[in-house]
């Protein structure tokens, strides 16, 4: 047998949502095949009987389990499945060492290991599983769904292309080879600078104290991050952040390369006030462009939605979790 790390898992309810009285929750963990121990929160619906379908969540990228993916965990065992949301490794309460690193490859392979351990749950029926990954994680969730042929459905909600982002900036406004230069110029000083210190130098979360200046998607993140809205001890974006180098390597792997070859199902589900809209309207244009399996694409465009109102459902209960039990209904 595979062996796990024992983590040491927090008993009380800590998350920034109510507990739902409809489903039963407790704390699981499994083996990602790098041997990374992941944590994760299991909802049943209480009334559960046979073999079910299941979902794993996770995202946002640098959040935590008691964040966003437990809301929609949550929410989703309350429709009628088994879900899980999990902390990537590295974060949270799973485990990896050093801290607060990421990694293309080891995130997807997070999700895989999801899969693995619903596949083999006695609750879940193996054949009807999907996924949700909400922003960072959402085109984790895509490039999961291109790999791993086992996940039927998958959604990606208010979506980032991490590898896109740290390549070219926000709005693509770095792309250029002379900006991508200096930034690898400046990752490989940061890691030599770190050896010498004995320790990561974090790059520091969701900027704090607000500045009056600040753009609205910075302003839209220190809402939820910062707030008692979102705010969770664990949660990096609420803290220290990642580590400088952390997504060093994201600058050269395309996640969504071949997205236009999955088969399953898959949904993109964004607002469109987000300032990350672009990355879900064109992910989802990318995967139907010379796919022979468009039947089971969607975009779904929710006017007048920022960014984070997909992590909460906002002041508008903007997340349209109808619409999601539709669709996973649908195709698991």
């Amino acid at each position: 047998m595979i062996k796990k790390e024992e983590l040491n898992l927090v008993k009380e309810w800590d998350k920034t949502f109510a507990k739902s009285e409809k489903v039963d929750h407790c704390k699981v963990t499994f083996v990602n095949r790098y041997g990374i121990t992941l944590a994760a929160d299991m909802y049943v619906p209480k009334d559960a009987e046979g073999k079910m379908p299941a979902i794993a969540v996770c995202g946002p990228f640098g959040a935590v389990k008691e964040q966003c993916s437990g809301l929609y965990a949550q929410t989703m065992a309350e429709r009628g499945f088994v879900t899980i949301a999990f902390d990537p490794s590295f974060t949270g309460e799973s485990g990896g060492n050093v801290r607060y690193m990421a990694s293309p490859d080891i995130n997807t392979e997070d999700f895989m290991a999801a899969v693995d351990f619903l596949s083999l749950c006695d609750k879940v029926d193996p054949e009807r599983i999907g996924i949700i990954g909400i922003c960072g994680w959402g085109g984790m969730a895509i490039n999961t769904a291109a790999l791993d042929t086992r996940v039927k459905a998958t959604v990606a909600s208010t979506m980032y292309d991490m590898t896109r982002v740290n390549a070219k900036g926000y709005f693509d406004s770095e792309d250029s080879e002379e900006q991508r230069y200096e930034k690898r110029k400046a990752m490989c000083a940061q890691r030599l600078a770190d050896l010498r210190a004995g320790e990561y130098t974090l790059g520091g979360g969701v900027v704090d104290p607000l500045p009056e200046d600040a753009p609205f998607f910075v302003a839209d993140y220190y809402d939820y991050y910062k707030t008692d809205r979102g705010y969770h001890a664990r949660s990096l974006n609420s803290n220290g952040g990642w580590n400088v180098i952390g997504c060093e390597s994201f600058m050269n792997q395309p996640i969504l390369m071949y997205s236009n070859e999955i088969r399953s199902a898959v949904m993109v589900m964004h607002g469109d006030k987000a300032h990350s809209f672009y990355f879900g309207k064109e992910a989802y244009e990318n995967m139907i462009d010379g796919n022979k399996y468009t039947e089971n694409k969607e975009l779904l465009v929710i006017p007048g939605a920022v960014h984070t109102d997909l992590y909460d459902g906002g002041s508008n209960n903007a997340i349209p979790f109808d619409k999601l039990q539709a669709f996973f209904e649908k195709y698991l």
